[in-house]
């Protein structure tokens, strides 16, 4: 649908966020909640996206600088000053690039009656865009549920090597792609200390 837009996640969205966020995971055991959903759009307001059309509210994503090869743990929200260097396990606060050069595409989720129609591809391709004009060099998500094949498809390398938290469940791959630079159709190996 052409009249769908993407834009900024404002205050008064966290309703429809938080529900569509535990229907999507709650039955999966990978629900979230509201602060840590929150303490993830604190960290980089500037990367957390709402998608809407005509009927209202579609879909949303959040994303945060995160050092690469690491992500946010499901359960626990991001601290103030959290992970502002690449040693550390948490995640980064503010809108700037705190984390480093690699930007976490945390959690997407299209509402129901929206679903089908390209949106989560959008959503992603609008973080890219934002990524590359920030200076990012890489984007890293988790996924969950079996999606690693959706996310190959748009460039996404599969990174099993790379220990996840327990609350991802035992399922779930990270992945990372690179965005843009000269040596962007490769993304850096994890030293042994950045692994876990």
């Amino acid at each position: 649908m052409t009249d769908t837009r993407i834009r900024l996640l404002h205050e008064d969205d966290w309703p429809d966020v938080i529900a569509a966020e535990e229907r999507a995971y709650a039955p999966s055991g990978l629900s979230e909640g509201g602060a840590a959903l929150r303490s993830r759009h604190r960290a980089s307001p500037s990367t957390c996206f709402v998608l809407e059309d005509a009927d209202g509210f579609c879909g949303y994503l959040l994303a945060l600088p995160y050092p690469l090869f690491r992500c946010p743990d499901l359960s626990r929200a991001e601290s103030d000053g959290a992970g502002r260097g690449s040693s550390g396990s948490s995640g980064s606060s503010g809108s700037s690039r705190i984390g480093g050069s690699n930007l976490h595409a945390h959690d997407l989720v299209i509402a129901e009656r929206a679903r089908g129609r390209g949106l989560a591809d959008r959503l992603l391709l609008h973080l890219e865009e934002t990524g590359r004009q920030a200076g990012y060099r890489t984007l890293s998500l988790v996924a969950v549920r079996g999606s690693q094949v959706l996310w190959s498809r748009l460039g996404y390398r599969a990174r099993p090597e790379i220990g996840l938290p327990a609350s991802y469940g035992t399922e779930a791959v990270y992945m990372a792609k690179p965005l843009a630079g000269p040596s962007a159709d490769t993304v850096p190996s994890p030293s042994r200390a950045e692994v876990g």
